[in-house]
C-alpha cells in the first residue's frame, strides 16, 4: 500500500462518508466493466449469449450517471444511488443488485439523517438490510445464487463488527466469506454444477467489496482472469434431474410498474403461476419487475391488472449473443468504417407523405446487401450480435422522406424496441414482428411503396409467418438440454422452439436441425452462410438436402453474420 493510500485508509476506516461512498460506487462500476466478459461467460446456457456481466455493468453505469451533480452529502447521494439503480436495472442480476444497493443506502441514509457518519456497525447493518431486501424481492429464493453470497457476506460483516472490527476489518471479513460462498454455489445449485461454473451474479457482487477495500485500504482491484473457469473445488458432478429449471423458460420479461404497494403481493402471486426467477423491487408506487416465462402475454397482463407497465423489455434467452451487450456499452464510441455503411443519414423532412419505406435490422455485410437489394431503404446494424436502441431505429426512420415507414426487427429481442418508434416520430410507423433475417427477407416480397404502413404490415406479416426458420451456433460450455447433453464445442441446431440438435460436427448439427424442421409442405430452403461457414461444409449441407429431401429446392447466399454459421428459412 502506498503512503497516500495509507493516509486515505486511515482517514476513512472509521466511517463511510459521502465522498468515500462515491469512490466505492465508481470503483465497483469500473471493476464490473473490466470483468464483464468473464462474468458473462459464467452463464448456464450453452449458446454464446451470457449477459449477467453486461446487465450488472449497465445497472451500475446508470447509478454512476445518477451521481452527476449530486453533492458529497450522504443523504442526497444515497437517494441518487437507490434511484439510479432502480431505474437502470437490467436483467435478473441487475434487478437484484439494485435491491442490494437500495438496502445498503437506506441504512446509510438513516445514519446521515441521524447526524452520524456510518461506522463499521452501520455498514454491517446496511449489508444485512441489503440481504433481507434481496431475498424479499425474489418470489422463489434459490440458494447457490447472488442471494447466498450477499447473505453469508452480511452475516460475516455483523460478526466482525460485533467483535469490534473497523470498516476495513468488516469489509475484509465480508469479502472472505463472500468468495467462500461463491466457490460453493455449484454445490447448492445443480444447474451450475452441470455447466461447470459458479454463480455469475455472485461473482459480480463480490467486486463491490473489492472496490470498498481498494478505496479504504488502497488495495488493487483484482485483475480479470484469462479464463472464466470456476475454482476447481466448485466444479462438481451432478446427477441429471427432471425438476424444472429456470433455464427451461425461454423468455425474460422486464418492466417498470406503476401500481399501489398494496397490490404487489397479488401481482407476485399471479406471476408465480406463469414463470420463475421472479424479482419485484421498489416501493412508493413504482416497481422494477423481472420474470423468466414461456407466456409473455400473461406476464404483461398481470401487470396491467394492477397498474401500468412501461419500459417493457422482452428477451429471447436463446437468441442472445455475447456481443450484443457490447453495442450497449460501446454505444458512445466512434463508428467504425463497417458501421458507417449502415449508419442512417441526417433526419429529413417528409416530402412523400403518401409513400412508404422500410427500415430493417441486420448484421453481416451479405445480410445488409440482401436486405437492401430486396427493397429495404435503411439497414440498422443489429440482430443476434447486437440489439439496436429505439434511438437508432428512430434515427433511421426519420432519415426517410416518406410519411409511412415499416420496421423489420428481424429478432425477437428487437420487436418491443421497434414498437416504441411510432410514438416518437411524425411519420406513421408499423412493425412487422419478424423474428429472423430470413423472415424479414421473405416479408419484403410483399412490400408495396404505395401502400400504407398498416396495409404493408398486414401483407408482410403474412409473408413472414409462412417461413420456418432455424440457425446453427457453437456451444461455449457444457450443459444439459432437452436435445441431450452438451459439451463445449458442440454444434447446436436451434429452431423456433429451442435447441433441436446437438452434434460434435457443424454439418451434422445443421442436417439434424433441417431433418427436424423440414416437412412435406416445404418447397424452398434459403441458406444464409455466416462469417465462419466454410464452403465444404455448406456443400455437404446442400448435398444432404438434395439426397434426403428431394422435393426441396436450395438457395445459398452469403450472409456474413457473426457467431451463427447458418441461418435457414423454409417456405
Amino acid at each position: 500500500m502506498s503512503e497516500g493510500a495509507a493516509i486515505v485508509g486511515a482517514m476513512t476506516a472509521l466511517a463511510l462518508d459521502a465522498a468515500t461512498l462515491r469512490r466505492v460506487i465508481v470503483g465497483f462500476h469500473d471493476g464490473l466493466a473490466a470483468h464483464r466478459h468473464v462474468i458473462d461467460n459464467l452463464n448456464v446456457y450453452p449458446v454464446p449469449d451470457g449477459d449477467t456481466g453486461a446487465n450488472m455493468t449497465l445497472t451500475m453505469k446508470s447509478v454512476v450517471e445518477s451521481l452527476d451533480g449530486v453533492a458529497d452529502d450522504l443523504e442526497p447521494l444515497c437517494a441518487a444511488v437507490a434511484h439510479g439503480a432502480l431505474m437502470g436495472a437490467r436483467g435478473n442480476s441487475g434487478v437484484i443488485l439494485a435491491q442490494i444497493l437500495r438496502g445498503v443506502t437506506s441504512v446509510l441514509r438513516d445514519s446521515a439523517v441521524a447526524g452520524a457518519a456510518p461506522d463499521a456497525s452501520a455498514v454491517a447493518e446496511a449489508l444485512s438490510a441489503a440481504s433481507d431486501g434481496a431475498y424479499s424481492a425474489v418470489a422463489r429464493p434459490v440458494e447457490g445464487t447472488i442471494l447466498t453470497v450477499i447473505r453469508e457476506a452480511s452475516e460475516s460483516a455483523k460478526e466482525a463488527a460485533a467483535a469490534g472490527g473497523d470498516l476495513i476489518e468488516v469489509f475484509d471479513a465480508t469479502r472472505e466469506r463472500g468468495y467462500d460462498a461463491l466457490s460453493r454455489t455449484p454445490e447448492m445449485l445443480a444447474v451450475l454444477a452441470e455447466a461447470g461454473v459458479v454463480d455469475a451474479g455472485g461473482a459480480g457482487l463480490l467486486l463491490l467489496f473489492d472496490a470498498a477495500l481498494a478505496v479504504l485500504d488502497g488495495r488493487p482491484m483484482p485483475e480479470p482472469p484469462e479464463t472464466s473457469a470456476p475454482p476447481a473445488a466448485a466444479v462438481t458432478a451432478a446427477e441429471p434431474t427432471d425438476e424444472p429449471s429456470i433455464a427451461d423458460l425461454r423468455y425474460e420479461v422486464m418492466f417498470l410498474l406503476d401500481a399501489p404497494d398494496s397490490s404487489v403481493e397479488g401481482f407476485k402471486a399471479a406471476w408465480r403461476a406463469v414463470g420463475d426467477s421472479i424479482v419485484v423491487v421498489g416501493g412508493d408506487g413504482i416497481w422494477n419487475c423481472h420474470i423468466h416465462t414461456d407466456d409473455i402475454g400473461a406476464a404483461i397482463e398481470a401487470g396491467i391488472a394492477v397498474g401500468r407497465p412501461h419500459r417493457i423489455q422482452i428477451t429471447d434467452l436463446l437468441d442472445q449473443a455475447a456481443e450484443h451487450s457490447d453495442a450497449y456499452l460501446e454505444s458512445e464510441a466512434a463508428p467504425t468504417a463497417a458501421d458507417a455503411a449502415t449508419a442512417p443519414p441526417a433526419p429529413v423532412e417528409i416530402t412523400d407523405a403518401d409513400q412508404c419505406s422500410v427500415v430493417a435490422v441486420g448484421a453481416g455485410s451479405g445480410v445488409v446487401d440482401i436486405l437492401t437489394s430486396m427493397g429495404a431503404h435503411r439497414v440498422v446494424a443489429g440482430g443476434q450480435s447486437m440489439n439496436p436502441s429505439t434511438a437508432e431505429l428512430l434515427a433511421a426512420v426519420d432519415s426517410l422522406p416518406t410519411g409511412h415507414v415499416v420496421v423489420l426487427p428481424n429478432n425477437k429481442n428487437i420487436i418491443p424496441v421497434a414498437q416504441q418508434v411510432d410514438g416518437e416520430t411524425e411519420r406513421t410507423v408499423g412493425v412487422v414482428p419478424t423474428r429472423s433475417v430470413v423472415e424479414g427477407i421473405s416479408s419484403l416480397l410483399a412490400f408495396s411503396a404505395g401502400a400504407t404502413a398498416a396495409q404493408n404490415c398486414d401483407a408482410m406479416t403474412d409473408a413472414a409467418q409462412a417461413v420456418t426458420h432455424g440457425e446453427v451456433t457453437q456451444a461455449v460450455r457444457e450443459a444439459s438440454t432437452s436435445a441431450g447433453p452438451v459439451v463445449e464445442g458442440d454444434w447446436l441446431g436451434i429452431s423456433a422452439d429451442g435447441i433441436a440438435a446437438v452434434e460434435p460436427d457443424l454439418v451434422a448439427a445443421a442436417c439434424s436441425l433441417l431433418s427436424a424442421i423440414i416437412d412435406d409442405d416445404h418447397e424452398l430452403l434459403t441458406v444464409l452462410t455466416g462469417a465462419d461457414a466454410e464452403a465444404a461444409a455448406t456443400e455437404a449441407v446442400v448435398g444432404y438436402v438434395a439426397e434426403q429431401h428431394q422435393h426441396v429446392e436450395v438457395e445459398v447466399s452469403v450472409g456474413g453474420q457473426p457467431l451463427y454459421p447458418y441461418y435457414f428459412g423454409l417456405e
